[in-house]
């Protein structure tokens, strides 16, 4: 037990108070295996406390969860982070407002493609998506169709953790199915065929438009992840299908949401993994590489026939405000972060790590027990035909010098754009390595 005003310094001390006190991600409590303490971090590399299988150094190659596409101690994002704590870290948003706020509410209006013209600033990826369905939903009722509360998705999704979020994950194969009989019941379409370059499959098109056709009458909005489904299982698909959702929902009337919180900032290889289809949604949500891994920060996006619905209504408000939202500090971080994405050449630097992930990953193609390799932008994925033996996978690839956090029967990973070529070969090489131990 702490007393006030005392440090834990040994590693074995800390690690000790986070089995007793810590409950981390989707884990259990106490955990079933010791994570590993960092205690540093700078550009591609994560220092530890202590060496783990041999290694005191790791090269990141989960972007700390996809998020740190600059790396880490960069230094135009570092004073970023002074300046504004120079002038304050944090104002309340209710009546007030702050510079880096608007400023970062208008870059992402200029950013995105569209009529995406209202920014609502949210904590986390996951309650962007709240907020999201929640505009959806309360405009239907503002403009006199509270009927239209349910809400289409296609399985394989993930979109938060949060209530309603969760709602619109898999159902059945994903992490929430604990809920299922809790949760609002939303109407789902079979997962998109496999493959970004595979044509749209005539047969899948048919049955989607038809889904969407016979639910419009009580359909708030369709809600995917465009080209890449996430952390439900890293499965590409056509751009065709955001086409087809655009045409149906514009037919029937229904709202569009895309969840680009993985997706965004460069990851498929366009700005915006809708720009692959030339389409563009009602709603958009947007987190993760927002502050370059710095801060937690999210934002909904949604054009003026969205706000001007819920203007219109008996409650012309959105009923929402998070405590931190507009948090100057987070907003100052993710306006440097985005304007150093843009002032680089980020397409380049994602088409070359998308090149090295190729040649790399190639060789897991031979191994046993490998059901499917794939590579879109600066994500790569090997697909195992069996689950993840998660200890010895993540043991393989901590001894080849990387970190990568497996899951399900799936060893990928999502590096930093600014991962050099050499370490994008030792990041390929400790996934094939993960691979043959997992």
């Amino acid at each position: 037990m702490l007393t006030p005003g005392q440090t834990v310094r040994r590693p074995a001390d800390v690690l000790a108070l986070d089995r007793e006190h810590v409950w981390h991600p989707y884990g259990p409590m106490p955990a079933a295996s010791a994570p590993l303490l960092v205690e540093s971090a700078r550009g591609v590399r994560l220092r530890l406390a202590e060496p783990a299988f041999g290694q005191r150094e790791l090269v990141d190659g989960m972007a700390s969860w996809w998020s740190a596409v600059h790396g880490y101690r960069h230094p135009v994002l570092d004073a970023a982070a002074a300046q504004q704590l120079g002038r304050m870290s944090h104002v309340m948003f209710g009546g007030l407002t702050n510079r880096p706020a608007v400023e970062l509410a208008a870059r992402l209006v200029e950013l995105t493609p569209g009529e995406l013209r209202h920014v609502f600033l949210a904590d986390s990826g996951s309650v962007s998506v709240e907020v999201a369905l929640k505009m959806c939903l309360q405009y239907w009722v503002s403009v006199g169709h509270p009927e239209r509360r349910r809400l289409l998705t296609w399985r394989g999704g993930y979109h938060g953790d949060t209530w309603h979020a969760m709602s619109v994950c898999d159902p059945e194969g994903g992490m929430h199915e604990l809920w299922s009989g809790a949760l609002p019941r939303q109407v789902f379409a079979d997962a998109p065929p496999p493959g970004f370059d595979a044509p749209p499959d005539p047969d899948y098109v048919g049955r989607l438009r038809a889904l969407v056709a016979e639910h419009a009458g009580e359909l708030a909005a369709v809600v995917v992840e465009p080209v890449v489904q996430g952390a439900g299982g890293m499965a590409f698909h056509s751009p065709g299908y955001l086409r087809v959702l655009r045409e149906a929902c514009d037919e029937h009337g229904v709202l569009l949401v895309f969840d680009e919180i993985a997706t965004g900032f460069g990851r498929t290889g366009r700005l915006f993994a809708a720009e692959h289809a030339g389409v563009v949604p009602d709603v958009l949500c947007v987190g993760k590489a927002l502050t370059g891994g710095y801060l937690t920060l999210a934002a909904t996006l949604c054009t003026p026939r969205v706000a001007e619905g819920i203007s219109r209504g008996e409650v012309p408000v959105l009923a929402h405000g998070p405590t931190y939202m507009g948090n100057p500090l987070a907003c100052a971080v993710a306006l440097a972060s985005v304007d150093l994405l843009l002032a680089g050449d980020w397409a380049g630097e994602v088409a070359r790590i998308e090149a090295g992930l190729r040649a790399g990953l190639a060789p897991a193609v031979e191994l046993p027990g490998v059901r499917d390799v794939r590579v879109l932008g600066a994500i790569g994925v090997i697909q195992l035909d069996h689950p993840v033996d998660l200890p010895a996978a993540s043991e393989a690839a901590v001894r080849a010098g990387v970190w990568l956090r497996p899951f399900r029967d799936l060893i990928y990973t999502m590096p930093p754009y600014v991962t050099e070529d050499a370490d994008v070969a030792r990041i390929c090489a400790a996934a094939v390595a993960a691979a043959r131990a997992g």
